[in-house]
């Protein structure tokens, strides 16, 4: 990559999209134009690419034409997961400061590191992207959390510590956060909430490690002590070394295939795209059963279509990504952002076996697969004592994970 000065970046009606799979030899995908009646972003892909490409996703088959978004202040298909997240486009907004922030203006800034395998340059000709210079490392967490403090302030940062901040790398989401070297592995690095009440970063850390427990496959998190509580470190399941992963979010996916945001569906979508041999997509979508169930359980009604991600294999069939962004919410809502079963999205597991069929699975089935659900989340507090979560944080998310609602559920399975 050669990277560009972003000082002397102007607002434009066209940017060039490219493929990255491979980071040494960066392929050209097409151009992305100014959409200003869905003031969004549109593509159209290059010849090349026509050729030999993959379609990106299903909203966008490998045919000559411009492909608008579906929705407003979105890009077209797969390309709107290559958009900074919110925290992202705060970055952008106090740092950067653009002439203009347009979804096209968005893309470009959001830089070289964003989530999946995309990116996006000023040019047809080369890869010419925002480029941010070296991943800073753990040793520079505190640093960074100051860093963090004076975006949220919109205070200025200097000049030469801004390559510690970068705006692009997840798909969604508001806490604050950056990216990291770990022993040359790509790392996120996640802080917490300003004003949140519990030490949220460490209880990520906790809930994660126990949804393994249950069965679900978790990105590697670890958690790193910082002046106020504690980050969490969350290695990235887009990147492996020397390569970047096509990822698609549920979101995407589902909208593209014309199908509801639901867990049925994105089961059903794992069914018709995930990797066949060897019976993995049924595998996944009984855990993606699991995850649900748990997620209902431990009280995090925040898993939304954007925390589930779908990474595409060498043959050109998906699979689910591991787990991210598992965290009781604490917001005590009773419903799930992701439709569950056939009473909608409450968070109820006589919902969740409603359309067990869906996943895969006879009722018989899935009763054991939530059983063993049930099992790990009744011993949440053991798990998140060892992890070190304090007592007066424990008992703040107890109001909510040992509420009756949720107690009674789960003990009524064991």
């Amino acid at each position: 990559m050669i990277a560009f000065d972003t000082r002397t970046y102007q607002p434009t009606d066209a940017l060039y999209l490219w493929w990255l799979g491979r980071p040494e030899r960066p392929l050209f995908v097409g151009e992305l134009r100014m959409a200003r009646q869905t003031k969004g972003v549109s593509l159209v892909y290059g010849d090349a690419w026509l050729r030999s490409g993959f379609a990106l996703s299903e909203d966008l088959p490998l045919v000559r034409r411009e492909f608008f978004p579906l929705d407003k202040e979105t890009a077209a298909g797969a390309v709107d997961d290559a958009r900074p997240d919110r925290w992202g486009e705060r970055v952008i907004r106090v740092l950067d400061k653009p002439a203009r922030l347009s979804v096209l203006d968005l893309l470009f800034f959001a830089g070289d590191e964003r989530f999946g395998a995309l990116g996006v340059s000023v040019s047809p000709e080369q890869y010419l992207a925002r480029g941010m210079g070296p991943l800073p490392v753990l040793a520079d967490a505190q640093e960074i959390e100051q860093l963090v403090h004076q975006i949220l302030a919109g205070e200025p940062v200097d000049e030469h510590k801004r390559r510690l901040i970068a705006p692009g790398a997840t798909l969604g989401g508001a806490r604050p956060k950056a990216l990291l070297n770990v022993d040359g592995q790509a790392w996120l690095l996640k802080f917490n909430d300003p004003f949140e009440p519990i030490d949220t970063p460490l209880v990520e850390h906790a809930a994660m490690t126990l949804a393994e427990q249950a069965g679900i496959r978790v990105a590697r998190t670890m958690p790193v002590k910082i002046r106020q509580g504690h980050a969490v470190a969350i290695q990235r399941f887009d990147r492996e070394t020397g390569l970047r992963r096509h990822a698609l979010s549920a979101n995407v996916a589902l909208k593209a295939a014309g199908q509801a945001l639901g867990y049925p569906e994105l089961a059903q979508w794992l069914r018709r795209r995930g990797v066949a041999a060897a019976g993995l997509n049924r595998e996944q979508m009984k855990e993606l059963f699991r995850r649900m169930v748990f997620n209902i359980l431990i009280d995090n009604t925040d898993d939304h279509e954007k925390n589930h991600a779908l990474l595409m294999t060498d043959s050109g069939e998906y699979e689910l990504s591991p787990a991210f962004d598992v965290v009781p919410s604490g917001q005590a809502l009773g419903y799930q952002q992701m439709r569950v079963g056939a009473s909608g999205a409450d968070a109820t597991l006589e919902n969740a076996l409603s359309e067990c069929d869906q996943f895969g699975m006879k009722k018989a089935e899935a009763a054991v697969q939530l059983k063993r659900v049930c099992a790990v989340v009744a011993d949440w507090k053991v798990h998140f004592a060892r992890a070190g979560v304090s007592a007066n944080d424990m008992e703040s998310l107890s109001r909510q994970i040992d509420r009756p609602f949720l107690q009674d559920q789960r003990r009524g399975w064991l």
